[in-house]
């Protein structure tokens, strides 16, 4: 018998992040002391106040049994009374709001309730890979689009060729950005929604670091606009903000068609979020956010550090403004696949090369904050041993 995989898997590039996990674990063999700048994953456990919410909620029988495929009402609605405090964005809860088993599922099922075979959609590049990923897997085009370095890696629009954009249907966007810590205020945001209303294009925004800044003002929600429910959803994550990245709970939020298209792909193909998660989430949105304050100042201090060690390698690289990375660009000559090889072997330092976001990323290479400030400090110290 041949076991034969379908063709969107067989076509389907190695996941970036499964490859350095294999150079960890072979450096890991040789007994390399290792210090992980790669994976964005945050080390900080999740507030006590949503553990404890968390643990009488699972004891409630109710939540033993299948739970709703768009999630609670009283979940959707804590996101969107979050909307309405953080943004000024009014929600229907029962119309505007879907609760996700995290942003990435919602991110892999959008293409299924919106993209036909042949459809054009624009994904950034850099960007998490997978926006483009998920649109081949239905058989969708995609069109990458730059992100101006020298502009706060803001969309080259102008780069976007008018029959490219005329044929796209959807444009994806992500601020603050990941990789390269990009904000967007709503003066950004209204160019692009100017582009999407002129080409007639759907926006998907990505919002997953809103809560991950350092700098005032806070980054807006692409929902501000005026204008902009008309042809966008947009998706917030507990993730990052409340370091839940294992809980797997995040909404999806906006025009009524877009968010109704993708329930009714959820009602197909799971059983949506666990009734006790969801009720943890509740108490992370209006509970005391006292708790996302120290998040920031933790991430803050620590890039602080990790600044003094990029600088002394030579590395080109300012304090980003929003989200746990730092996007660095490498010499000149030098591939970010070398450069994060020569990381790991040289000092047992994991970084993510830029090249695994796009092809415009080569050049760079990420690293993440998600090691405590002692490691953070003697991975400063190793890297000012490296001699580039």
């Amino acid at each position: 018998m041949k076991i034969e995989p379908a063709d969107r898997v067989k076509d389907l590039p190695p996941y970036l992040f499964a490859a350095i996990d294999k150079m960890k674990r072979a450096a890991r063999d040789r007994g390399v002391d290792i210090i992980d700048l790669g994976v964005g994953d945050p080390d900080l456990p999740t507030p006590p106040h949503i553990v404890e919410a968390l643990r009488q909620a699972v004891a409630n029988p109710e939540h033993h049994r299948y739970p709703s495929y768009m999630g609670m009402l009283s979940s959707r609605q804590a996101v969107c009374d979050f909307y309405a405090r953080r943004f000024g964005v009014e929600l229907s809860a029962e119309r505007e709001a879907l609760t996700l088993i995290g942003s990435k599922e919602g991110l892999a099922h959008f293409p299924l309730a919106m993209v036909n075979p042949g459809d054009l959609v624009l994904v950034p590049d850099p960007a998490y890979p997978v926006y483009a990923t998920t649109t081949r897997f239905v058989g969708g085009e995609v069109f990458t689009y730059g992100l101006l370095p020298d502009q706060q890696f803001l969309p080259d629009l102008e780069g976007i060729p008018v029959d490219v954009a005329d044929r796209a249907k959807i444009m994806i966007i992500n601020y603050p950005n990941n990789p390269t810590g990009g904000v967007a205020t709503l003066d950004d945001y209204a160019r692009i929604l100017r582009f999407a209303q002129q080409h007639d294009i759907l926006v998907v925004s990505d919002l997953a670091y809103s809560e991950m800044f350092y700098d005032e003002p806070a980054p807006p929600s692409f929902l501000q606009l005026p204008g902009a429910r008309e042809r966008s959803m947009e998706f917030y994550s507990l993730s990052k903000t409340y370091n839940m990245t294992g809980w797997r709970v995040a909404y999806a939020v906006g025009n009524e068609q877009l968010v109704g298209a993708l329930g009714k792909i959820k009602t197909n193909v799971d059983s949506g979020v666990f009734g006790a998660v969801q009720e943890a989430g509740v108490v992370a949105l209006t509970g005391d956010q006292s708790c996302v304050d120290e998040m920031r100042n933790a991430y803050r201090r620590r890039r602080d550090l990790l600044m003094e060690g990029l600088r002394a390698m030579g590395l080109d690289v300012s304090p980003p403004r929003a989200t746990f990375y730092v996007f660095a660009r490498i010499p000149h000559g030098m591939d970010s696949m070398t450069f994060a090889r020569r990381l790991l072997e040289e000092q047992g330092i994991v970084a993510t090369p830029g090249v695994g976001f796009g092809e415009r990323g080569e050049g760079y290479i990420r690293f993440a904050l998600t090691v405590d400030e002692p490691r953070m400090a003697e991975a400063v110290e190793r890297m000012k041993k490296i001699t580039l």
